[in-house]
């Protein structure tokens, strides 16, 4: 009991000085302290232990961050030279939480949010950009807009910092409306044009409420025009926008705009959305044209339907959700793959049958039992790199063949499923808690550690932070991002077949 106590008030000391340090004299942590902080165990099935990398939770963010000229953060998405408005969002979310213990994380992640919206101004219909602001990729996708809106929040959420409620904040805001609202009325007010032909079916309902969308999160163009996980992401997004006018530009205008915007589209899921199994009772559908038919299946990629808790649009335990969620990790899911080494969801956009990490994770975050969460991370522990890192996709009977072998949301959205699980950092409020808005409260992640245990390992991934921003990124007065000159990347090597395939 009492070298509990006494491990407890040291950590309890160290993670009270640990901000101090890293701000005042960059001495973050000894020696000896650093080399104990260089890895987490994590709990997979049957009693087993792995240990992870705490270097590698923070991957993305010294490695796909980067500094630029006009005081912004360019952050690309991995190993594709472009930066993605949602990939970038994604990639940001889960290091919010640290600001508190380093307050120089603040300018990099204002950086991000900054980038983003003067990018949805130039053009709201692209989905990724160049770092010169250039058009990488100009494919309509609903939730590029939503996922920027919820960045905002979660930055403000998280500190109240008034600095980021900027022009061009504003002027991004007001386009998310603008551009929602015009594509509820597509045949009448949008100019967007696909100028490739794709596999989409070209009949739709009007005036459904429904906002019009083109491609997918996967950037694979629509079946249906009516994806319904990103009409979810639309509804949570425009509520959080209602706030973020009000309280950050008192602009009660451009908040009533979004209400009007957020409720025709959720009086479309409920009456386009939804499918009556017999078996399974309601679920929500993947899409749907509003003229009664409808694409049951769902796709790896965030917005989906596996991720409503995730995204806030419902909790966990709804019932619709559950039904749905059973069909989605079931054999009737046309992209739902299983093999000898995993299970999961696929995606039309690479080879078929092979599952993405990134439901995998998925699953882990919106289970309700802490077995389910501990399965998910057996499965990608016994699947990922040799230096603790995610693919995009890969075979799942012989996992060392995969797509992508840097993918940065992938290796952020699993940072994320560590810091709630093992760590036990909460699941921040991604929709609004205010009551009148109909939103479940939030779900959290099962957790599959002690709370001692979790309150340790919160201070090794703490100072694993401080000792990467002293090592890569040692000039505290900017804090933007780490310089254009990165470090050497990892390889990412599978940790077994030397036939690795790289696409």
């Amino acid at each position: 009991m009492r070298r509990f106590l006494v491990r407890l008030l040291a950590l309890a000391i160290t993670l009270a000085l640990l901000p101090a340090r890293a701000l005042a004299t960059h001495a973050v942590i000894n020696a000896p302290l650093m080399a104990s902080n260089r890895f987490l165990s994590v709990p997979m099935t049957g009693r087993r232990q792995r240990g992870v990398s705490t270097t590698a939770l923070f991957h993305t963010l010294f490695n796909d961050f980067a500094s630029e000229a006009d005081g912004t953060t360019y952050v690309q998405t991995g190993d594709i030279p472009a930066m993605w408005l949602r990939d970038s969002a994604a990639q940001t979310i889960p290091y919010l939480r640290f600001q508190r213990f380093y307050p120089r994380l603040r300018l990099r992640f204002a950086g991000v949010l900054e980038r983003d919206a003067r990018s949805m101004v130039i053009d709201p219909y692209t989905n990724a950009f160049t770092s010169s602001y250039h058009v990488w990729e100009r494919k309509w996708e609903i939730d590029s807009l939503a996922d920027v809106v919820g960045l905002a929040w979660m930055y403000w959420s998280y500190n109240h910092d008034r600095s980021a409620f900027t022009r061009s904040l504003h002027d991004a805001l007001r386009t998310v409306v603008t551009t929602y609202g015009c594509e509820q009325q597509h045949e009448t007010c949008s100019h967007y044009n696909y100028p490739y032909r794709t596999q989409t079916h070209y009949n739709y309902a009007g005036k459904t409420g429904l906002i019009w969308s083109a491609f997918r999160p996967s950037d694979d163009a629509v079946i249906y025009r009516y994806n319904i996980p990103q009409q979810m992401s639309a509804v949570v997004a425009l509520s959080q926008l209602a706030i973020l006018a009000r309280e950050g530009y008192k602009d009660f205008a451009l908040a009533r705009q979004a209400a009007v915007v957020a409720a025709g589209v959720q009086r479309g899921i409920a009456q386009y959305g939804r499918y009556y199994d017999f078996k399974a009772g309601w679920t929500y559908v993947y899409e749907t044209d509003g003229e009664g038919n409808v694409l049951r299946m769902d796709d790896a990629n965030i917005p989906d339907l596996l991720a409503i808790p995730f995204m806030g649009y419902a909790s966990s335990r709804n019932a619709n959700y559950l039904s749905t969620r059973r069909y989605v990790l079931s054999a009737a899911n046309p992209y739902y793959y299983q093999g000898r080494y995993a299970s999961g969801l696929g995606s039309p956009h690479t080879p078929s049958g092979w599952v993405w990490p990134l439901a995998i994770i998925t699953r882990g975050l919106t289970a309700t039992s802490s077995a389910e969460t501990a399965e998910a991370i057996t499965t990608l522990a016994q699947t990922d790199s040799n230096d603790y890192l995610i693919h995009e996709s890969f075979d799942p009977n012989a996992y060392w063949h995969f797509t992508r072998a840097e993918f940065g949301w992938a290796n952020a959205f699993y940072a994320e499923l560590i810091f709630r699980s093992v760590a036990g950092f909460p699941a921040e409020d991604y929709a609004p808690s205010d009551p009148t808005l109909g939103f479940e409260p939030t779900s959290q992640t099962p957790t599959l550690t002690s709370p001692f245990e979790q309150l340790e390992n919160q201070g090794r991934i703490i100072a694993a932070l401080g000792q990467l921003l002293y090592l890569l990124d040692p000039t505290p007065h900017t804090g933007g991002g780490a310089a254009r000159t990165q470090p050497p990347r990892t390889k990412n090597a599978p940790r077994r077949s030397p036939a690795t395939k790289h696409r």
